[in-house]
């Protein structure tokens, strides 16, 4: 599943603090808010979204996130990290039917919860728009067109919404892929979709989806994938070029590599939890000479780390990044990644210096 979600928070006493509350302080959110200029279309549909989006993985989670764990305590500061978006100006929420899954002892739908963070906001300000992006997953038991349609209403009934914005498929299924994008194209005609988009879909099955859509008159809007600075396959696998190619955004799912980017973490400070095994001491090591570059970098402009990569991200045009916020802090942070550019130079000199980073290993199905 898309692994979206990072922690960009700093330590207390660091420089990054510093650097981070003075980034945050020196925007203009009013501006940020207002600006039509803030939203970009996906793809050839006729949806408009903000330039960055929040991904709501962690949100209920206990399979991944929150140390195995939720809490009154987190849910509070989910629900502080969507009304600080909505505050800055990013209104674009990415979530999943399997975020929070029942089958997860103790979890909460993600669904579920933004269902509900939306219905609360809405109530204080019923003005309030939110662009919402939810995924169907191509589970082996599911097959058909209808499959996607049931899917698509129940995580309409835990959203309390009557229709989404974006509907994705999560990842290719093993079979009945056709009657999948068959759905989508349904979801779309009845009117409980604004768009569709996939997930995690190599350039053939991109190509393949693209066409299959075209011939009912349907464009083909977004394809979710696993994309940062150290984690450039899209690049290299032809999936960002033929995204360019056809009119389709690209969605960057972990954009600042799980917290890997952000300089919140070091070799002797790794991750705990699951992403400790895939951002070791070792990795960390090597990725330490680019952390402090970006840094550097990032000091010029009087922005985080995070701010950093994540324009770095926007900086490759047709990307719409969504990082994951726990809670308030970082979803200011994220807004400061908005409203200015890195130079060619600089857009050059990270790449290079990060392609000497050997990258992790991704979401698997990016290669069926």
């Amino acid at each position: 599943m898309a692994m979206h979600v990072s922690n960009a928070c700093f330590s207390v006493f660091s420089h990054g603090r510093v650097q981070r509350i003075r980034a945050i302080a020196s925007e203009d959110f009013a501006t940020l808010k207002t600006e039509e200029n803030n939203k970009v279309k996906l793809g050839n549909s006729d949806l408009k979204v903000t330039k960055l989006g929040i991904g709501a993985w962690s949100w209920g989670d206990t399979s991944y996130w929150n140390n195995f764990d939720w809490d009154d305590r987190k849910m509070k500061a989910a629900k502080a990290a969507f009304d600080t978006s909505i505050d800055r100006g990013i209104t674009f929420f990415d979530t999943a039917e399997v975020y929070g899954s029942r089958l997860a002892l103790g979890a909460i739908s993600s669904e579920t919860l933004l269902g509900r963070f939306i219905k609360e906001r809405k109530q204080k300000d019923p003005e309030t728009e939110v662009a919402v992006a939810t995924k169907f997953a191509a589970l082996p038991w599911r097959l058909g067109r209808q499959s996607v349609l049931n899917a698509l209403k129940d995580s309409l009934n835990r959203l309390q919404l009557s229709s989404v914005e974006l509907y994705q498929l999560h990842w290719p299924g093993v079979w009945g892929n056709e009657g999948y994008i068959d759905g989508l194209g349904d979801a779309v005609e009845q009117g409980l979709v604004k768009a569709v988009g996939v997930s995690n879909y190599s350039e053939k099955r991109l190509r393949n989806a693209y066409e299959k859509l075209k011939k009912r008159g349907i464009p083909l809007a977004s394809n979710q994938v696993n994309y940062s600075l150290i984690y450039r396959l899209p690049e290299q696998n032809g999936v960002k070029a033929t995204c360019d190619e056809l009119g389709v955004s690209l969605i960057a799912y972990s954009p600042i590599a799980q917290g890997a980017l952000t300089g919140k973490y070091t070799p002797e400070n790794p991750p705990d939890g699951p992403r400790g095994r895939i951002y070791t001491p070792e990795f960390l090591t090597k990725l330490q000479p680019l952390i402090n570059r970006i840094r550097e970098v990032g000091d010029n402009y009087s922005k985080t780390p995070t701010q950093v990569v994540l324009n770095w991200l926007l900086a490759q045009d047709n990307v719409v990044p969504i990082p994951g916020a726990k809670n308030a802090e970082q979803a200011a942070e994220f807004a400061g990644a908005l409203g200015w550019k890195l130079t060619d130079d600089e857009v050059s000199e990270l790449r290079s210096l990060a392609s000497e980073i050997q990258p992790v290993i991704g979401f698997p199905v990016e290669k069926l």
